[in-house]
C-alpha cells in the first residue's frame, strides 16, 4: 500500500490538527476539493471521495476515506501526517487534499505540507542489490565516485525517506529535521570505538587513532563528556574567540602578502597549501601555544589521523599511518604539557594543564592528551576545507564574487550558506543508546548504529527551498555542518570568525582572482570530511593593503613562519 508522510513545525501543533478534522468533517456531504465529479473511481466528486470517518482526540486524528486514509498526530513542536492509499493515484488524492486544506487553515503561521515516501518499518530494509535501497547508498558514498560528488546520492535517499533501514540494527539519516532530532537527542550517543581496559589494547590491531580520539570530547558520552566539555568551554570561551578578531586579521594579510609574492609574475599559487591551511593552523596553534617552528609538520599529521573517521575505517582495521599520526601527536602534546607545566603561558595548553594538575577529577592524563589533540586537529581541517570550498564556490560564480567584494552581499549570509552547500563535515555516527526511540515516526531498536548523512541534511528541500542551488541571501539558514546539540562543534564560531574575515579581504586584495585553467583543482579522497586537496588559482594585479569594512587595520607582525 503506498504511503507517505509530513511533517510540520509548528509550536500550535495540537490546534491545527483538531482545526483541520473539524473543517473536514464539514465538508463530508461533500467533495474535499470541491472539483468537478468524475464518471468513476475515487477521483474527484465520486461517491468515494467524500470521507467516511473523521475524528479527532487530543493529539490524535484521522481522516478515513475508506480506500485510503490520512492519521494525524501532535508530536511536541510538530505536526505529525501519515497518509496511506490502495494506489498511488489515491494517495497524490488524499496528500494534495489534506495539504491544500491544512495551508489554508495555517496560511497566517505559513504552514508548508511536504510528502515524503514513508520508509520501510524497521528491520525491513530493501534488498541490498536495489539501486534504490539504503544499502546501494551507502555502497555508492563510500566508493571514488561517492565520495568526489555524494549530492546525487544524497537526492536519492531524499526519494525513499528522511531516515532508511540499511539492516535491522542500521539506518541512514538524511532528512533535515531527522538529522537534527537525533544530533539533540540524549538517548543517542556515541559509539564505543576504543578498548575499556588497557590490557585489551594489545588485541585490537590500529587502536591508536580510534583510541586517541575515544577519550576527547568528541567521541564520550555522558557523564565524561559533559565533565570534560564545560571545563573546555571554560577556557574555550566565546570572548575569548572575539578577543582573536585582530590576531586574525594580522594573520589574513601576512598571508595575502606572502600569496601576492608567490604569485609574482603571474605564477600560479596553490592556495589550499599557501592560505587554506596556513590561516587556521596559525590562529589554533597562537590559541594553543603551540611555537611556530612546529605548525609545520601538522598537515600531514591530521590529515593521516583523520581517515579514521571514515566510514571504512573501524577499531579492527590493520595498523596504518592515522595510528602512526595518534602516535606522533601523542608524543608531541606529552613533550609540551611538560614544558608548560614548567613555564606557564597564556594559552589553552597552560590552562588545560593547570585544569588537570588541580587534581579535582575533572581532567585525566589520557584526556588531556586528547583532547589537545583534537583541539588542534579539529582547529584547522574544518576551516581549511570551508575556506576552499568558499573559494571554489566564487571562482565558478564571478558574479558573486564581485557583490561579496561589493557589500551587496553579507559575508555573514555567504559563510552560511558554503557550509549548507558544500558543507566540510558530511556525516556523523550515533547508537540508539535508550529504549522506545523514535525518528519521523520509524522505531530504531537499541543498539543500532545510526549514520546521518550532515550533507543531505543541508540540502533537504522540506528544510531548503531550491536545495542545490547556492543563495547566500537565504533566510533562517542553519546548517548542521558543525553538529547541533551537546556535541556541537566547541570552534565552530572560530570556524566562522576567519571565514568572515579572510573572505573579504582576499577578494579585496585580488579583484581579478581567477582559477588557473591550466591546472584542475582536485579534492581530497574523503566522505565525511570534504575538501580540496589543491586549488590552483592565479590572482592577476594585487591590491595594496586596504582596510576592509568591519574589520581593525592591520597592525605590523613578522611572519608567522619566521617566528
Amino acid at each position: 500500500m503506498p504511503a507517505s508522510q509530513a511533517r510540520i513545525p509548528t509550536g500550535r501543533a495540537e490546534r491545527y490538527l483538531n482545526q483541520l478534522c473539524a473543517h473536514i468533517s464539514k465538508l463530508s456531504r461533500t467533495d474535499l476539493t470541491g472539483a468537478a465529479p468524475l464518471r468513476h473511481g475515487h477521483g474527484e466528486g465520486s461517491a468515494d471521495s467524500m470521507p467516511r470517518r473523521v475524528e479527532s482526540s487530543g493529539p490524535g486524528g484521522v481522516i478515513d476515506f475508506g480506500w485510503g486514509r490520512c492519521t494525524l498526530r501532535a508530536d511536541g513542536e510538530n505536526l505529525v501526517l501519515h497518509a496511506e492509499a490502495d494506489d498511488q493515484q489515491g494517495l497524490q488524492r488524499i496528500q494534495d487534499a489534506i495539504a491544500q486544506r491544512l495551508e489554508r487553515i495555517g496560511r497566517h503561521d505559513g504552514l508548508t505540507v511536504t510528502w515524503r515516501p514513508t520508509p520501510p518499518e524497521a528491520g525491513t530494509a530493501a534488498p541490498a542489490d536495489d539501486p534504490k535501497s539504503a544499502a546501494a547508498i551507502i555502497e555508492a558514498l563510500t566508493a571514488p565516485a561517492g565520495r568526489a560528488d555524494p549530492y546525487p546520492l544524497y537526492a536519492a535517499a531524499h526519494r525513499i525517506g528522511p531516515v532508511l533501514a540499511v539492516a535491522a540494527d542500521t539506518f541512514l539519516v538524511c532528512g533535515y529535521a531527522a538529522v537534527n532530532q537525533v544530533l539533540r537527542n540524549p538517548g543517542f550517543g556515541l559509539p564505543d570505538t576504543a578498548p575499556n581496559h588497557p590490557e585489551d589494547a594489545a588485541d585490537q590491531a590500529g587502536a591508536d587513532a580510534l583510541r586517541s580520539m575515544s577519550r576527547s570530547i568528541l567521541r564520550t558520552n555522558p557523564p565524561d563528556h559533559s565533565r570534560m566539555r564545560s571545563l573546555i568551554s571554560q577556557v574555550f570561551t566565546p570572548r575569548r574567540v572575539a578577543s582573536l578578531q585582530p590576531s586574525v586579521v594580522d594573520a589574513v594579510d601576512t598571508l595575502l602578502d606572502r600569496l601576492a609574492e608567490s604569485a609574482a609574475d603571474g605564477r600560479t599559487v596553490d592556495f589550499m597549501d599557501q592560505f587554506a591551511f596556513q590561516l587556521p593552523v596559525t590562529v589554533i596553534c597562537e590559541l594553543l601555544g603551540v611555537p611556530p617552528a612546529d605548525r609545520h609538520r601538522f598537515r600531514r599529521l591530521a590529515s593521516d589521523l583523520t581517515t579514521a573517521l571514515e566510514l571504512s575505517g573501524g577499531a579492527t582495521r590493520p595498523e596504518g599511518p592515522a595510528d602512526a599520526a595518534a602516535r606522533e601527536l601523542a608524543g608531541y602534546f606529552t613533550h609540551l604539557i611538560g614544558e608548560r607545566r614548567n613555564a606557564p603561558g597564556n594559552d589553552l595548553v597552560s590552562a588545560l594543564v593547570a585544569a588537570r594538575d588541580a587534581d579535582d577529577g575533572r581532567l585525566s592524563d589520557e584526556e588531556l592528551l586528547a583532547n589537545l589533540i583534537l583541539l588542534l586537529v579539529a582547529g584547522f581541517e574544518t576551516t581549511t576545507d570551508l575556506l576552499g570550498n568558499g573559494l571554489a564556490i566564487l571562482l565558478d560564480r564571478p558574479d558573486l564574487a564581485a557583490a561579496l567584494r561589493s557589500g551587496q552581499i553579507a559575508t555573514a549570509g555567504f559563510v552560511e550558506e558554503v557550509l549548507r552547500y558544500d558543507s566540510p563535515v558530511q556525516v556523523t555516527t550515533r547508537v540508539a543508546r535508550a529504549d522506545a526511540l523514535d525518528v519521523e515516526g520509524i522505531r530504531i531498536p537499541t543498539g543500532s548504529n545510526v549514520i546521518l548523512l550532515l550533507g543531505a541534511a543541508n540540502r533537504d528541500a522540506a528544510r531548503y527551498p531550491h536545495p542545490d542551488s547556492f543563495d547566500p541571501t537565504r533566510t533562517g539558514n542553519k546548517p548542521v555542518s558543525f553538529g547541533a546539540g551537546p556535541h556541537i562543534c566547541i570552534g565552530n564560531s572560530l570556524a566562522r570568525l576567519e571565514a568572515s574575515i579572510a573572505f573579504p579581504r582576499l577578494l579585496d586584495r585580488f579583484p581579478a582572482l581567477s582559477a588557473d585553467p591550466a591546472h584542475k583543482p582536485t579534492r581530497r579522497d574523503r566522505l565525511v570530511l570534504r575538501g580540496y586537496q589543491t586549488l590552483p588559482v592565479g590572482v592577476g594585479t594585487s591590491h595594496a593593503h586596504s582596510h576592509h569594512p568591519g574589520t581593525p587595520h592591520r597592525r605590523s607582525r613578522p611572519d608567522p613562519a619566521d617566528e
